[in-house]
């Protein structure tokens, strides 16, 4: 039960919070001590947030519209 608590709070971030998170990912990776099982784990926690954070963009990027010229909807490009 946790563990679905966990990823629902995962999937409620955004795409700021997100790609804070990655960047402390990213940190934590270049330290000299880190263990390799402890290098895995922020690894793979990192791609799931990169996920997140491209699967976020594109449904935005399909939202998106913009007006043409003559007041019509087009998709964004």
């Amino acid at each position: 039960m946790a563990a679905k608590k966990e990823q629902k709070e995962k999937n409620n971030i955004s795409v700021e919070e997100a790609f804070s998170k990655i960047e402390e990912k990213i940190q934590a990776l270049e330290k000299d001590d880190i263990s390799l099982d402890d290098s895995f784990k922020e690894y793979q926690e990192g791609m799931t947030l990169l996920k997140q954070c491209h699967e976020m963009i594109e449904s935005v990027e399909k939202k998106v519209q913009k007006i043409a010229t003559d007041g019509s909807l087009e998709d964004f490009e």
